[in-house]
């Protein structure tokens, strides 16, 4: 496309100019991981104080502890948020360390089904959503 009188055009289409982060599957993504990382660090923090909100099965084959898990959480949890906030700055790599963040999250919330099921499932869910969001608007990946 031509962008001057006279100018033969070029035949690509020009970009958008647009900031990474106004795309609506990125911030979607970024405000999951910010609450979902959010919901970890209190998840962690109760079972690191032993709160009776989770159930203790002794006989489970990937059984860790409840303060193990609770720390496991603790610090996914700040990673995930902090990582959420990373991407509305647009960064590539907060994109890339998003979808891992996220597969982790979903591997530690299987294992973690014994002590809330319900719970886990939703975040499992929810985590899926976001590596859906990361991985389909890739527009500023693509180069011209």
């Amino acid at each position: 496309m031509a962008t001057h009188a006279g100018e033969a055009p070029t035949g690509k289409v020009p970009r958008h100019t647009e900031h990474p982060a106004a795309e609506g599957w990125t911030v979607f993504a970024a405000v999951l991981m910010i609450f979902g990382g959010i919901m970890a660090i209190f998840e962690g923090a109760s079972a690191i104080a032993k709160d009776t909100v989770f159930i203790n099965t002794p006989n489970y084959v990937y059984s860790f502890n409840l303060t193990g898990w609770g720390i496991v959480h603790l610090i996914l949890g700040i990673v995930v948020a902090l990582t959420g906030v990373a991407l509305f700055t647009g960064a590539t790599w907060a994109r890339i360390v998003g979808v891992i963040l996220a597969g982790l999250s979903m591997i530690a919330n299987f294992i973690w089904l014994p002590h809330f099921p319900l719970w886990s499932i939703v975040v499992i869910a929810l985590d899926a959503f976001v590596i859906w969001a990361l991985c389909t608007s890739s527009r500023d990946l693509v180069g011209d």
